[in-house]
């Protein structure tokens, strides 16, 4: 695969940009929130308009039926059974748009508007992730176009459930594991540092959630009358949420911290040197005390620390007016981030433990656990990874960074358990794109950069 041949698909990419943004607002239209029955049809023609376009490309597309929304399955192996085989992951479905009142504009009428870096279009799943998943669409459609073919073998899922938790994904990846089965899965669901600075995300969070019931007497009971002398499970409860942390911030459940990673100290200095602003990140949101372990930087105990943290708590009376009850029970939902090398399991048994030590005998307890999967952390020596990186630089004219993520990407822990794939995390939002939230935008010049930065990436892959 030659530069030049580079050179002339990034060309047709910039003459066909004000197609390629139509494509997308055509996909935006469709309301394919996945969380509301009413709206599965859009679903499934959300689907159909992705497995058409790519079937326009030359691939083999269909849509795969699933006890939920289908999913999106395409190849294309005109490069030949020598050529790196990659597979594309996306997702078409998006949040509901409540609340309605906040928006400026029909959250599914795409609109284009003027903002600090040029135009950018605002609608629900700009960026979440109709705009990400197309730019990789057009970077095939520019290569086909310029060349005829892929220069790479590629797979592509792109699934209508990712907004509700993925719950048929798994099962879909069990049964066409043998034609998953990939070199690399690119993944574009991410951020880049800022407008201008291209980013690879090499580091996530896992997830522990949890709910905690903890119950006392058999009822109810008046507080005048047994006030002094029957526990009161709100009081333990909350007694027990204020021992979770000491005063460093460290979390005490044990054995919490035995099977943790630490980032290289190459890897810690490379984030320090981001010039990350905390202040400022705390600011935008009406706050100015860091919380978290001292002595670590910011950066570190976003991306690279284990958290527990109370998510809610209830129990009793909470009702208009007064009623003088000691309750019988009181509940708190729980959550961890993990890092690589924690294992789910043992940070649930630590918890149990961590309960069974600090209430009483006759208190009865459960901890529920909602779901749990492992932190990770990225091959940075891949060919892949080397060809993204060089992908970035020569659209970016700088290196990318890499960056790590507080929170979890469920399908890269099931693609590596399942299909036994490695991702790329190469995406192009930014912080400020208000996904999940009224107003979402994405900036077109980024979704430019992204669609050409893709078809780099094939291209660069292409000479291996």
């Amino acid at each position: 695969m030659s530069d030049s041949q580079i050179e002339t698909v990034l060309a047709v990419l910039s003459t066909d940009q004000a197609g390629a943004e139509q494509r997308l607002f055509e996909l935006l239209r469709i309301p394919s929130i996945s969380a509301q029955s009413d709206h599965a049809e859009d679903c499934v023609r959300a689907g159909a308009l992705v497995s058409d376009r790519l079937t326009e490309l030359g691939f083999s597309s269909k849509l795969v039926a699933t006890k939920g929304h289908p999913v999106v399955l395409a190849q294309n192996f005109a490069a030949g059974p020598g050529a790196p085989h990659l597979l594309y992951y996306g997702h078409y479905d998006v949040q509901p748009a409540d609340p309605l009142a906040l928006w400026v504009s029909p959250p599914f009428e795409p609109v284009v508007v003027d903002g600090p870096h040029g135009r950018r279009v605002v609608a629900r799943g700009a960026v979440d992730d109709k705009g990400q998943l197309s730019m990789w669409v057009e970077a095939f459609a520019a290569w086909t176009a310029a060349t005829g073919s892929l220069p790479v073998r590629v797979t592509a899922i792109i699934e209508g459930e990712e907004e509700i938790g993925s719950p048929s994904l798994e099962a879909f990846l069990a049964e066409h594991r043998s034609e998953l089965a990939s070199d690399a899965a690119v993944i574009s669901d991410t951020n880049m540092w800022d407008v201008a600075t291209p980013a690879i995300t090499t580091r996530l969070r896992g997830l522990v959630y949890t709910q905690i019931d903890i119950g006392a007497a058999s009822r109810d009971l008046h507080s005048g009358l047994f006030g002094g002398s029957a526990l009161n499970p709100i009081t333990l409860l909350a007694r027990v949420l204020g021992d979770l942390h000491d005063d460093q911030g460290r979390v005490q459940i044990p054995g919490f911290y035995d099977d943790s990673d630490e980032p290289a100290a190459d890897e810690v200095a490379a984030w320090q040197a981001l010039g990350f602003d905390e202040a400022a990140f705390l600011g935008q949101i009406g706050l100015s005390t860091p919380a978290g372990e001292t002595g670590r930087d910011a950066l570190d105990r976003l991306w690279a620390r284990p958290t527990a943290e109370p998510n809610g708590i209830w129990g009793g009376y909470t009702g208009e007016g007064a009623k003088t009850v000691i309750p019988a029970e009181a509940h708190a939902k729980l959550s961890f981030r993990l890092v690589p090398g924690q294992k789910p399991q043992a940070v649930l048994d630590g918890l149990r433990q961590f309960l069974a030590e600090r209430l009483p005998p006759d208190v009865r307890f459960e901890v529920h656990s909602f779901g749990a999967s492992p932190g990770f952390a990225m091959d940075f020596g891949s060919p892949v990874m080397a060809a993204a990186r060089r992908a970035l630089a020569a659209q970016f004219g700088k290196p990318a960074v890499f960056v790590g993520s507080g929170g979890s990407i469920p399908v890269v822990e099931c693609l590596k358990r399942v299909v036994g794939v490695d991702s790329l995390m190469m995406g192009f939002g930014l912080d400020d794109d208000q996904i999940h939230s009224p107003n979402e935008k994405f900036e077109l010049c980024c979704f430019h950069n992204g669609a050409a930065a893709h078809a780099r990436l094939l291209g660069e892959l292409g000479k291996i």
